[in-house]
């Protein structure tokens, strides 16, 4: 018996460009950007198949045109070929298969091969679901990804995973594959319902949770401007927050995630089963605030985060105008468990190996841990209850053991 083995390295570049107005005749990102893909050889214009939220339309009425009249002005570095095709975004999106099979049969038809691209304009559930099916059409095709959320122009946009979800379970069917480009246009964000405006904050405050001190500083300094909307608390919001999610991504030694540790989704083992049981009325980045709350009183309950930096976390969130409960947290299954901490082992099954959480020591010093004991996680859900009713000046009634 003998074996022969070889190791195989692959290199990805991973941009993302910052920009206002990217569809106006004098911005020169996108003829770079198409530019930067013709390589050597006989040059040839780039054929593009591309995707917009249909809520965007809706609320840009001109955004096709526009669309439509960048590319007419840039015919040796791109064309479309046809007109941008509506898609509906939001997390319905990712519940079904058939969106998949819609734009493969597009990409077939217009003959889009591994040389030419794939765009979508939209929030991070479109983004998620247009590039798993970019990444399996021709076992993948040059995708170009363009954020219109604060979330994913600063976490969920920027990375390398595709997905929809599938037996109730959050993104169970994926890929991993690095976009060809990211391009975050601040101005598609400001249409946007102040609801999804604010959604992104959460992400930006857990990367600097787990990793940048001085960038919670900054968040917390920032925290009136930011529940105003002001646009230039919120660039630099998103730029530092895209920047540190990059910089997990190429040197965190695992980008695709072949361990079982996940230490961008700190908060996210509740946030994602609270989704799904709350029907997906919660938003992700409201679900991620109630996530990270619970995981850092469940931190200051065990003595790992000392109770000074637990209490700047929660202020801060509620600063930014989140809540840190929801009524979901309490549903229980037949068997009388909370149905939210099933969300443990599905967070463990999703990657293999052991349960891996993230938690805090300090605030910019995550760490894991491979237990969570559930007394624990029970008694940090009646702390985040008693503090949302005590907020709303309602008396307390201590919940029911579960």
């Amino acid at each position: 018996m003998s074996v022969v083995e070889r190791t195989i390295t692959v290199q990805y570049r991973h941009q993302v460009h910052f920009t206002e107005g990217l569809f106006q005749p004098s911005n020169p990102v996108l003829p770079d950007v198409f530019s930067a893909g013709a390589g050597a050889g006989p040059r040839r214009c780039a054929r593009v198949l591309l995707f917009v939220d249909e809520a965007l339309l809706t609320a840009r009425p001109t955004l096709a045109a526009e669309i439509e009249s960048r590319f007419q002005a840039m015919p040796e570095a791109a064309r479309l070929v046809c007109p941008p095709v509506p898609i509906p975004g939001g997390e319905a999106v990712k519940n079904a298969f058939f969106r998949i099979s819609e734009i493969h049969a597009l990409v077939d038809r217009h003959h889009i091969d591994r040389h030419n691209y794939v765009v979508a304009v939209g929030g991070g559930a479109l983004l998620d679901m247009v590039g798993l099916a970019a990444a399996t059409a021709h076992r993948g095709v040059r995708h170009i990804r363009i954020p219109t959320t604060t979330l994913a122009q600063d976490d969920s946009g920027v990375g390398v995973k595709n997905g929809i979800n599938a037996f109730g379970k959050k993104n169970f069917i994926g890929t991993f594959a690095p976009p060809f480009a990211v391009i975050n246009d601040f101005d598609l964000l400001s249409t946007l319902p102040d609801r999804d405006k604010r959604a992104g904050y959460v992400e930006a405050v857990k990367v600097a949770c787990i990793r940048d001190t001085d960038f919670f500083n900054r968040i917390e300094a920032d925290a009136p401007a930011l529940a105003r909307f002001e646009a230039e608390p919120m660039k630099r919001l998103i730029r530092r927050s895209a920047e540190l999610h990059l910089d997990h991504i190429a040197t965190g030694g695992d980008p695709f995630e072949m361990g079982s540790a996940r230490p961008l989704d700190f908060g996210h083992w509740a946030a994602h089963k609270l989704e799904q049981v709350s029907d997906y009325r919660l938003r992700h980045g409201e679900a991620v605030a109630i996530g990270i709350a619970l995981d850092v009183i469940y931190s200051r309950l065990r003595g790992f985060l000392p109770a000074a930096p637990a209490e700047r976390i929660l202020r801060l969130l509620e600063r930014l105008g989140f809540e840190l409960f929801a009524d979901e947290l309490l549903l229980a299954d037949e068997s009388g468990n909370l149905r939210i901490t099933a969300g443990l082992e599905e967070f463990r099954e999703h990657l293999g190996g052991e349960l891996t959480i993230t938690l805090l020591r300090d605030i910019g010093r995550g760490f894991e841990v491979h237990e969570m004991l559930l007394p624990v996680v029970h008694g940090a859900l009646q702390e985040l209850r008693a503090r949302h009713l005590a907020r709303s000046g309602v008396r307390v009634v201590p919940m029911a053991a579960a």
